[in-house]
């Protein structure tokens, strides 16, 4: 256990990074909540100020971090199936970014007793990269597009996007939910606070939760089910999985948000998976031309339109 409080100051390569995220770098291997827990105490200061999870660090920021008892560490070894999947992963690349087609059941990164995730086996992949950090993240069942920085200044222009009200950076999702979805609700405005309870973390809509948006188009009335685009207007965790499940259409194969009786009755159908796909990512690029990446659909969603008369590559 580190005794003594430690003053951290942020250099260039950390600029514009979320707190918690730096916080995670720094710790390995310290449990998110408890990382939001310090900062909620206040044992987390940037500049002697208290501060939030979601806190934007700048060069030159002098960061309070408190001792804590940290599990030892592992040192990251090449695991065979995932680097045989990132293989196969690669969708876009240019100097700036990667854009990575994540397979469902992959973490994006290691931790909460992971001992790795995807962007530790990519640096592993690519040894000659001396940088490459997540943009953005995807739950471990949800697959699709990911964009991975190669450079801190790309870093900084995609996540200064990510911000931005006009949304230059854009991510649209499909998905299958249970039941009928409503045609004339197209847009999903409700709080969602991140919650514990019993060792196990969850989302849900409350008062105290922060402002959350979510953009949603029928795009086929299915049997039973409805196959939706969706565009988070903010980028909450679970955002999509609890704003559908808020409105009793939860998303197929959803082992947190949808029902056991539910979740068994379309397993019977052939649905064994989380049916939440991030379908394409656009972002303006570094000479400030626009980027669309697609993903291909993967089953069970692809299954399920075939076997319904669809086709899947037109959504």
């Amino acid at each position: 256990m580190e005794k003594k409080v430690r003053w951290v100051t942020v250099d260039g390569l950390k600029e514009g990074q979320r707190l918690d995220n730096f916080l995670s770098s720094q710790l390995k291997g310290l449990p998110k909540s408890r990382i939001y827990k310090m900062i909620r105490t206040g044992e987390v200061r940037i500049n002697k100020g208290r501060c939030k999870p979601d806190s934007r660090i700048a060069t030159g920021d002098v960061i309070r971090i408190p001792p804590v008892q940290l599990a030892p560490m592992r040192g990251q070894v090449l695991h065979r199936n995932i680097q045989m999947s990132l293989s196969n992963a690669l969708l876009y690349e240019d100097r700036e970014v990667l854009v990575l087609n994540k397979p469902a059941g992959l973490a994006v990164h290691g931790g909460s007793g992971l001992s790795t995730g995807l962007i530790e086996q990519l640096r592993l992949a690519r040894p000659e990269e001396k940088f490459l950090e997540l943009v953005h993240r995807l739950d471990r069942e949800t697959s699709g597009c990911l964009l991975v920085a190669r450079r801190p200044s790309a870093l900084r222009r995609l996540h200064k996007q990510l911000r931005d009200l006009d949304k230059t950076l854009q991510k649209r999702y499909i998905a299958l939910v249970d039941g009928k979805w409503p045609q004339y609700l197209t847009d999903v405005q409700a709080p969602l606070e991140r919650l514990e309870r019993g060792g196990e973390r969850f989302v849900r809509v409350t008062k105290r939760g922060k402002s959350s948006h979510t953009h949603i188009q029928v795009l086929e009335h299915l049997d039973g089910c409805t196959l939706i685009g969706v565009i988070p207007m903010t980028g909450r965790t679970h955002q999509i999985r609890v704003h559908t499940a808020f409105h009793k259409h939860p998303i197929l194969g959803d082992l947190k948000y949808q029902s056991d009786d539910m979740r068994h009755h379309w397993h019977e159908k052939g649905i064994n998976g989380l049916c939440l796909h991030s379908r394409s990512i656009g972002f303006q690029g570094d000479t400030g031309h626009h980027v669309l990446v697609v993903a291909p659909i993967p089953n069970p969603i692809h299954r399920f339109l075939l076997d319904s008369g669809y086709d899947p590559d037109k959504y």
